[in-house]
């Protein structure tokens, strides 16, 4: 009797927080554009038209919400190869909505025109991760910007192909091989999630052109190939950093796990978290799926309470950040939170509120972690707005081909400069060094959630300084 009662509790207690979870964001705030997956196109329509429909190096726009009556006129100008006026009517866009990442780069390749350029392309999530997807193309764009800015790779101007991959692996996969027949690319940057980046890697692979990921951290990338590469550590660095400092700062050695068992991404983070923890003394005493038919918040927190478990560790992916932040919320503050990149957004701000406070999040990088780095600044003055680590991220990636372009402007070229040993080029904070897997060789930075006043929602994610 108690366990059904508490079972039809915790159903109307989930019916009641989805409703808040799933309100709009503020208008002020960019952060209100919906998730929802863009709609599939019709199976009559041949693959080539649907990927032409998907890249864009200024002939279309493909972020729905950013265009300006001006940036209309400036992809017709840029389609009919009238780069002077696109140049023009991009100017103008930007002065009325400076931080739109993807004109920014549209201007750039306007400017250049048919001119002698080298090329790189970068795949994106816009159809269901369009923050994440404009904050990937901030990084891309700032770097462009400022190489070009300085004459171009060795007085040759840099050039820029945007892709939507809908963060689907079919459409990546496709988007990869039109990429590879495209002999004009001579790298890429993405993809976004690990899945994806899994599935389009193997293209990459096998036609031998670099791809360098600054989001996707699964474990299993460290061996598709010495074609891949990433600027964001793996999930092994974020998990022992985690379980250091559970064991190191809280004390504790009990662990509860939040996962998502169908995303790789989140099961790589939650194995990497509980191998650290075991091989450190801990215990990880329960799992939960946010996927299984049967999970509920609140009976599941309880359990975990009830199992002995001291701390909760936070694993979703994208898909599952509202199954998260419900268990954030109905834990209320009875157990210390730990929790992967992937809450690291507005939304779990603006959701969690006083009860996300003090939860600890492994990050790559924080706008606050290096205060003598020119970059923040930098971006700050041209976006208008601080950026965060998937901008930091993708600009580094975006410096490592323009440091491999320097020293051999060709595919081979590109991967044999960043396999090289002496490879180093200056990033966002460090340099930017891959390890023989081509893996970042950089340290994670570990964040916590606190009242504050640089968001708009009372709590700020504030970086813990390193001891």
């Amino acid at each position: 009797m108690v366990i059904t009662v508490a079972m039809v509790l915790g159903g109307l207690w989930w019916l009641q927080k989805s409703q808040i979870i799933t309100l709009p964001f503020p208008e002020e705030t960019e952060e209100d554009e919906p998730r929802a997956k863009v709609t599939p196109k019709t199976t009559n329509i041949k693959p080539q038209i649907i990927i032409a429909e998907h890249l864009s190096a200024g002939d279309r726009t493909l972020i729905p919400k950013e265009v300006t009556p001006a940036k209309q006129a400036a992809v017709k100008a840029f389609a009919s190869g009238n780069y002077g006026k696109a140049a023009s009517l991009l100017e103008a866009s930007l002065k009325s909505k400076k931080n739109d990442p993807e004109a920014l780069i549209y201007l750039n390749n306007a400017r250049i025109g048919t001119s002698e350029s080298y090329t790189i392309a970068i795949s994106i999530p816009i159809g269901v991760e369009v923050n994440a997807a404009k904050e990937m193309l901030r990084g891309v764009a700032q770097a462009q910007q400022e190489i070009n800015a300085r004459g171009g790779v060795n007085n040759i101007p840099l050039k820029v192909l945007i892709a939507n991959d809908d963060n689907d692996t079919k459409v990546a996969k496709k988007i990869a091989k039109a990429f590879v027949d495209n002999p004009d690319v001579l790298g890429v940057i993405g993809h976004f999630s690990s899945e994806v980046t899994l599935a389009a890697a193997e293209v990459y692979q096998e036609n031998q052109l670099v791809v360098i990921s600054p989001t996707s951290t699964s474990v299993t990338i460290s061996r598709l190939g010495n074609y891949v590469f990433r600027t964001i550590p793996s999930d092994r660095f974020f998990g022992s950093a985690l379980s250091r400092y559970m064991l190191n700062q809280l004390n504790l050695r009990k662990a509860a796990v939040f996962f998502n068992s169908r995303s790789n991404y989140s099961q790589s983070l939650a194995d990497a978290f509980t191998t650290a923890l075991f091989a450190d003394g801990g215990e990880v005493v329960r799992e939960f799926d946010f996927t299984k038919p049967n999970f509920n918040a609140a009976v599941d927190v309880q359990q975990a309470i009830e199992t002995g478990a001291e701390v909760l560790i936070l694993a979703p992916n994208s898909a599952t950040l509202d199954q998260a932040l419900l268990v954030v919320q109905v834990n209320d503050g009875r157990l210390p939170m730990l929790a992967g990149d992937s809450l690291y957004k507005p939304k779990t701000l603006q959701i969690g509120g006083k009860d996300a406070a003090s939860m600890v999040l492994a990050v790559p990088w924080h706008i606050l972690g290096a205060p003598n780095s020119p970059f923040p600044q930098a971006a700050t003055k041209l976006w208008g707005s601080d950026v965060n680590w998937r901008t930091a991220l993708t600009y580094d990636a975006t410096q490592a081909l323009i440091a491999a372009l320097k020293q051999q402007p060709s595919r081979s070229g590109v991967q044999n400069s960043l396999s090289g040993s002496g490879f180093q080029p200056q990033g966002v904070s460090s340099k930017i060094r891959f390890l023989p897997s081509g893996d970042r060789n950089q340290a994670v930075q570990l964040v916590k959630i606190e009242p504050g006043n640089r968001s708009s929602f009372g709590y700020d994610f504030v970086p813990i300084p390193s001891k």
